[in-house]
């Protein structure tokens, strides 16, 4: 019918400034190729660094019934997108929730999303904070990696980054929290974000020979969460 499904790669960005690549740059090539005569629309993607399902429509009234649909299972309390992370550590429980405020901090020249574990109501009331949930399970581990799915319950930008990070196992190829997990005697730690500058992610040894990169590409490995599945009515 009206709905049209793709595999987005990692770092490809849904809008971008004129002359950007972007998947909205590239959607009136792909409604010609496929000789579509509606526009097509965007009506569920992963973010920029996320790979993974992008979901299409060439019916504006299927793209606002859709769109209102995924706001109102979160509403319900329903988990309407699961994601698939490869992570650098094993979870302790090998299934559970997550549970925090995320909010927006300026630190230097930039904003980053720092968890704030006790938000008060004054916070939350005025949305400077927002209270965030994700349901976590481990598929499989193996070494010092292992592959879990993600249900978010709200949506926040970059969201699942800290929350693994809150289990102590950030995603393979997140070189913007991944610095806040340390290690003392290989056992880790979370590290706030004024005493752990951002920078690429580390990985061990091991790891690298398994992934077979070199440290000096390390910055280059992308980001491994992506959105696997997505519930419609």
């Amino acid at each position: 019918g009206a709905l049209l499904a793709l595999s987005k790669p990692p770092g490809l960005p849904i809008l971008g400034r004129p002359g950007d690549l972007s998947l909205d740059a590239l959607l009136p090539a792909l409604r010609r190729r496929l000789g579509l005569a509606s526009e097509l629309h965007v009506v569920k993607a992963p973010a920029r660094e996320y790979s993974g399902l992008v979901l299409l429509s060439s019916c504006y009234h299927t793209t606002k019934k859709l769109q209102q649909f995924f706001t109102n299972a979160r509403l319900r309390g329903q988990y309407p997108a699961t994601y698939r992370a490869v992570t650098v550590g094993v979870p302790v429980e090998v299934e559970g929730e997550i549970r925090t405020g995320l909010c927006w901090q300026q630190h230097g020249d930039r904003a980053m999303v720092v968890p704030v574990p006790a938000p008060g109501r004054h916070s939350l009331a005025r949305k400077h904070v927002k209270s965030t949930l994700t349901r976590y399970r481990v598929l499989g581990a193996v070494g010092s990696c292992a592959l879990l799915q993600l249900q978010p319950r709200t949506a926040f930008p970059e969201q699942l980054q800290v929350h693994l990070t809150l289990l102590l196992c950030p995603a393979l190829g997140d070189h913007e929290h991944s610095s806040r997990v340390g290690r003392v005697l290989g056992v880790p730690f979370f590290l706030t974000p004024e005493t752990a500058p951002t920078h690429a992610q580390v990985l061990d040894e091991e790891l690298l020979s398994q992934l077979r990169l070199s440290p000096r590409w390390l910055h280059r490995l992308p980001l491994h969460i992506h959105l696997q599945e997505l519930v419609l009515p």
